[in-house]
Order: C-alpha cells, then sequence, then structure tokens
C-alpha cells in the first residue's frame, strides 16, 4: 500500500501550469545548482537540457543553458545521441552531473546536453528541457534514468510517485508531482490499480470506450494505453476519434475518400459482413486493400519514407483501404446496435465529415459544450469518466475563444496497437499514482 506524505523522505515538486498544454516544474544540475524549468514526461526516460555548447538552434537563445565548467560535480562522458520526439527532435551529447529534484539531490546522473533542437515547438515552449520518468527500456544510450536512481541511492521510502494536474490555469498552483509518495489532499476516495502490462512507458491495459452509454466496440477486447504525462491532449485509434467527433460536432478534414467507400462499397461490405465473412478479409476480397503476404498494406499510418518505399501503391490506394478498414469497424458497430441498413449507411456517410485532420485538432463550438455527452474509458473494469468541460480545451477570450476537442488521432497498427495515449486531458481529471515497485499504475478521482 503506498503511503502518504506522513513520511518524511516524500519530496513535493510544485508544478506550473501553462494554458493546459504543459505543466512544468524546476530542476538544479550541477554544484552550485544551475536551475532549468522542465517538463516531467512518463512518455520518455531521458532527462536533457539545452548545452552551453548549443550555438546554432534558435531554440536554445530562448532558454537556460547548462554550462558544465560551472559545475564542481561534472564528470565528462561526450557520447554522442539523439532522440525524435512526436513534435520534432534533439541531439547532443551525455554528460554526467548531480541533479537537484525538490529536496533531493541525485548524485552522477547522467544526462544529454543538447546542441541542435530541431523543432519550433521546443523553441516556443515554455520549458527548457525534458525529465523523463518511463522506464530504462526506452531510454536512448541505455542511460539510467533519474527515478532508478532515486530509488538506488535510497532518497525516496517509497517505491512510487504521483501527479496532481490542476484544470485551472487561472490558480496559482498548476499541480504537483510526489517523489516517494502520494498527497491525501489531492484526490478523493480510492484509487484503482491495473498493472503495467509492457516497461516501457508507463502502459496499462483499457476496455471498452463508451460515448455517452454506448460501446463503440474497439477496445471491447482490450487495448492498450500509454499514461504520458508529456502528452496535452488524448489520443485514439481514427475510427473511434472519428465517432467521438461526430457525437460532439468537432469539424475536421472532409474525406473524400471515406466517402467513396460508403457510397459505392457501403451494401457490400454490410452484406459481406452479414454473410459472415471475416471482418479482416472484407477490404481485401473487395480489391481496396492489397494483401502483401504476411498482412495488409496500410494498417494505419505508415511514415513517409514507407510510403514512398512501397512499389506500385500510391497514397490515393492507402487512403481507400484505411477508409475501408474504418468503415468495417463501424459497421461492427451498427450491426451490434441493430441499426437498418439504409439508417446506418446514412450515419456512416455523416461520419466522414467528422474524420479528423490527421494529427490536427478539431475545433468545436464553444457554446454547444451544455449539450455535449460524456465519455467513458474502462480501466480495471471500472468506467472512468470525462465531461465536455473536463475534455473540452478553451483558448483565448471573449469574442475571440477558441474551443479545441481534447482527443487527437493516433494510428499504431498492431502488434503494438491500436493504442490510446491518455494525456494531461486525462491526468487532470484522475490524480495518478505510478507504482514502480509493484509495477502498476492507479487512478482516482482528483481533488
Amino acid at each position: 500500500m503506498v503511503q502518504d506524505l506522513g513520511s518524511s523522505d516524500a519530496d513535493i515538486i510544485p508544478l506550473k501550469n501553462y494554458l493546459d498544454a504543459q505543466y512544468m516544474g524546476e530542476i538544479g544540475i550541477g554544484s552550485p545548482p544551475q536551475n532549468f524549468t522542465v517538463i516531467f514526461d512518463t512518455g520518455s526516460s531521458n532527462l536533457w537540457v539545452p548545452s552551453s555548447k548549443c550555438y546554432f538552434s534558435i531554440a536554445c537563445y530562448f532558454h537556460s543553458k547548462y554550462k558544465s565548467s560551472l559545475s564542481s560535480t561534472y564528470i565528462k562522458n561526450g557520447s554522442s545521441c539523439e532522440i525524435q520526439y512526436g513534435s520534432g527532435s534533439i541531439s547532443g551529447f551525455l554528460s554526467q552531473d548531480n541533479v537537484q529534484v525538490g529536496d533531493l539531490v541525485v548524485k552522477d546522473q547522467v544526462l544529454i546536453e543538447v546542441t541542435k533542437e530541431g523543432s519550433l515547438s521546443f523553441l516556443l515552449g515554455k520549458f527548457d528541457g525534458i525529465l523523463g520518468l518511463g522506464f530504462q527500456e526506452i531510454s536512448v544510450g541505455n542511460v539510467v534514468p533519474v527515478w532508478y536512481n532515486m530509488v538506488q541511492q535510497d532518497l525516496v521510502g517509497d517505491e512510487v510517485f504521483s501527479f496532481w494536474l490542476n484544470r485551472n490555469p487561472e490558480v496559482k498552483e498548476g499541480g504537483e508531482l510526489v517523489f516517494g509518495g502520494v498527497d491525501p489532499k489531492h484526490f478523493k476516495g480510492k484509487h484503482t490499480y491495473v498493472p503495467v502490462t509492457k516497461k516501457g512507458y508507463w502502459q496499462i491495459n483499457m476496455g471498452d470506450f463508451l460515448i455517452g452509454n454506448h460501446s463503440t466496440g474497439l477496445c471491447k477486447e482490450g487495448c492498450a494505453a500509454i499514461v504520458d504525462s508529456g502528452t496535452s491532449l488524448l489520443a485514439g485509434p481514427t475510427p473511434i476519434i472519428t465517432e467521438i467527433n461526430h457525437a460532439i460536432g468537432a469539424e475536421g478534414v472532409v474525406s473524400a475518400e471515406c466517402k467513396e467507400v460508403v457510397s459505392q462499397y457501403g451494401d457490400l461490405i454490410w452484406e459481406l459482413l452479414i454473410s459472415g465473412v471475416k471482418p479482416s478479409k472484407v477490404c481485401a476480397q473487395l480489391g481496396l486493400c492489397i494483401f502483401n503476404g504476411a498482412k495488409y498494406a496500410s494498417t494505419g499510418i505508415e511514415s513517409v519514407v514507407e510510403k514512398e518505399n512501397k512499389e506500385g501503391s500510391s497514397a490515393g490506394d492507402d487512403l481507400l483501404c484505411t477508409a475501408c478498414e474504418m468503415f468495417v469497424i463501424w459497421v461492427q458497430n451498427q450491426l451490434r446496435e441493430k441499426e437498418t441498413k439504409e439508417a446506418a449507411i446514412n450515419y456512416l456517410d455523416k461520419l466522414c465529415e467528422s474524420l479528423p485532420s490527421p494529427m490536427g485538432e478539431s475545433v468545436i463550438d464553444c457554446n454547444s459544450i451544455s449539450t455535449l455527452p460524456n465519455f467513458s474509458f474502462t480501466i480495471g473494469d471500472k468506467p472512468f469518466t470525462l465531461t465536455p468541460e473536463q475534455y473540452v480545451l478553451k483558448t483565448g477570450e471573449g469574442i475571440a475563444q477558441v474551443c479545441i476537442s481534447g482527443f487527437v488521432a493516433l494510428d499504431v497498427p498492431p502488434p503494438r496497437g491500436p493504442l490510446w495515449i491518455l494525456g494531461d486531458v486525462f491526468m487532470g481529471v484522475y490524480h495518478t499514482v505510478f507504482d514502480y515497485g509493484n509495477l502498476e499504475v492507479g487512478f482516482a478521482e482528483a481533488a
């Protein structure tokens, strides 16, 4: 059982909230400590900050830089390394020094001194660097993460850390990260714990996803979900995100391919499924997905390189295949809901209009928030519900206010996918305990 803050071995880091999109805290590197604002990111495992040797990236000019020559505890390493993030890449070299986190001092921590930051989001970010709280399995250079060293150096009583993220950007206290315990002030009731299914990310298993009280069916058999404090939104498979966007009237990019599949193949797909053809074979039978031996071409999004290497299949073919695969999932849901064919195909044609822009946010009418449905994730057989006020992000004031859906599309093909990312939109509503000792994650209503 997790101890609370009564223990003197717990270390509290206050977090700053910037527009509900970035949660940051202070650390110190070196002796005497040089201060940096970092994002505490459970979706990566390295610590990096800009280096004083970063001469050619504009981003470095706008952020604090680490000067190893000013630190008496610096030890040279020098191996070069590079990290790819969803929003950009960084490169630099390894160094070793002491790292102060709250009242704790982690000795001999290997970190990355960044000499090149290749992304606008790092330039515009309010943070200097990132402190990864994921597992060593995904650490670049197999570097031992800060948290592992905290545990190994006996700096924490309990092998857990916990997050409370405040979703009110007006309030001074943006949130709180506790190393070595939980803060009972910031949750109600008991935590529901589920095991980590795969070390690397903090990955858990999630059950069905509900819109209002209706099952979407896609995760009935279980979906993998990553609990990621470094992602501001919620990301999930395109078919479900499209249904969500339709349910909340969010407008993404109208997809001609989707409408083409509905009008030309809708009847046929319906009949094939009713006649018992395996759902995974339907699109191949229609010739929309080329079966390339081991697996169907296109299940989800590949990188541009893979796309260009694919001989004889244009991006257009891929889109038709993806649209067909999504359509099959939707039709299965409609069959479960016992809809008539005409009503179902009409609904599916409308769903096409709610297809999210690839990796783009979808905009919502701010006046409609009170009429929108709740969404529920099933975790540990319990529903974890988000209300419209919780999943719609507001930016700007008054007449200039824009409302954005907290859901974005992310397609990770099997065997790793389909995958959800539970980012700050979720962690803001549910206080989250990362239990490294027992390899589990716990959620309770935040307070």
